[in-house]
This record gives structure tokens, C-alpha cells and sequence, in this order.
């Protein structure tokens, strides 16, 4: 049986994402989670809150909680739990669309940024794209980890956890008329990529669905 790790940059289990891929994996996986904050109490987890705006990462606690975290203080708390949940898995998911290059991995590891910026720029060449991102203050990290891919980028703001106006978001982005729309955090789920190709009319891009069907093909 194959051991898939999921690796959360909140805390685990991420009881609203795993289903997803258990529904599209549709084979018998064991799936172990771990999270970067799942070591951290309720005092601890104050110190890793961002308070500065230029390195934000924002996830879900257990309890259903987001957190903004500093991505200076994640980093190294990511690492240990991958450390940790590489030795007991055959490959790794990271569910995050954040960037991560400095973490090392000896098993196969899933990168959803990479999986779906590679897609996009392999379906048009410099394409008007829209994001759909959870917070204001990643809106310069967003337009870097796009710029290669597009010179013509449009964002809009609604969290994936904290009643997000999706309707708005994708009157937004039709307005702008864009190419596609791509909801850029794996907290997303099926139903803000309805409300948003219902209200848009664009092809709207869920990356949770994207990566699954990438790892089931490995799979």
C-alpha cells in the first residue's frame, strides 16, 4: 500500500482538504499528516503570528482557526516535521501554493506552486491571468511567483477561510477580461471554483484537484 504524507503549513489533519484527495485518488492510500505548527501550544503559536506584511503565509489551525504566520518562523518548523513525516511515507505533498525552495526532501515531493505555474505557462504563452488570493498583504509575493508566467496579472482578494466575497472576486476579474482564473491557495475547494466560473465565465483553476490528478498519475 502506498504512504502519501501531507504536509500542511497550519497544523494537521486538514479535514478540508485530505478528502479531495482520497475522492480522486479513489485507490486504498495511506495517507499520514503532519503540520509545521503542530508541535506549537496555544502560547507558542503567538510567536509565530507575521507581523510584517512582506513575509506572510496564512493557513488553519485543527479547530478550523486560520493563522498568518511570519514565513521567516515557518520555514524551519516545516522542515522538521518533513524530516520527520519523510520517514514514514513513499512521497510527500506539500499543501501549500507558497514557494519553498530551500526545503530538502530525500523522498518524491509534490510542490502545488510548481505543478501549477508550469501548467499555465505550458497552455499559453503569457496569458492574462486572474488570482484569487487569501490576503491583501501577499500581493507582491504573488506578482513575483507569477511574473515569468505572465506580464498580465489581475488579483482579487477572498479567504478560503474567513467568508470570502467570491462573487465579487470573480466580477472583478470578468471585468478585467482575463484568460483564466486561478484560485491561488490549496484552502480553495469545489465550491469556490463553481461560484467563481458560474459568476466569471472563465476557466477557473482549483489546485488541490490539479495536484491530486498529477499524484495519482505518479501514483
Amino acid at each position: 500500500m502506498n504512504k502519501v504524507g501531507f504536509l500542511t503549513i497550519g497544523q494537521s489533519p486538514r479535514s478540508d482538504i485530505t478528502p479531495t484527495f482520497i475522492e480522486i485518488f479513489n485507490k486504498d492510500i495511506n495517507i499520514v499528516e503532519r503540520g509545521a505548527l503542530d508541535s506549537l501550544n496555544e502560547v507558542e503559536l503567538l510567536t509565530v503570528l507575521a507581523r510584517n506584511e512582506k513575509n506572510t503565509s496564512i493557513s488553519r489551525l485543527r479547530d478550523g482557526r486560520s493563522i498568518i504566520i511570519d514565513r521567516r518562523k515557518l520555514l524551519p518548523l516545516l522542515q522538521m516535521e518533513l524530516s520527520k513525516l519523510e520517514q514514514e511515507v513513499d512521497m510527500v505533498i506539500v499543501l501549500s501554493t507558497d514557494d519553498f525552495p530551500i526545503l530538502t526532501c530525500e523522498k518524491p515531493i509534490f510542490y502545488p506552486n510548481r505543478i501549477v505555474t508550469k501548467m499555465i505557462s505550458a497552455m499559453a504563452d503569457q496569458p492574462r491571468i486572474g488570482l484569487i488570493i487569501p490576503l491583501e498583504e501577499q500581493r507582491s509575493t504573488m506578482l513575483k511567483k507569477w511574473e515569468d508566467i505572465s506580464d498580465d496579472i489581475t488579483i482579487a482578494v477572498a479567504s478560503p477561510y474567513d467568508y470570502g466575497n467570491f462573487e465579487e472576486a470573480a466580477h472583478y476579474l470578468r471585468d478585467y477580461r482575463v484568460d483564466l482564473i486561478v484560485l491561488d491557495c490549496m484552502g480553495y475547494n469545489e465550491e469556490h471554483r463553481e461560484v467563481v466560473r458560474k459568476e466569471s465565465g472563465i476557466l477557473t483553476i482549483l489546485p488541490r484537484t490539479l495536484v491530486a490528478g498529477i499524484v495519482l498519475e505518479y501514483l
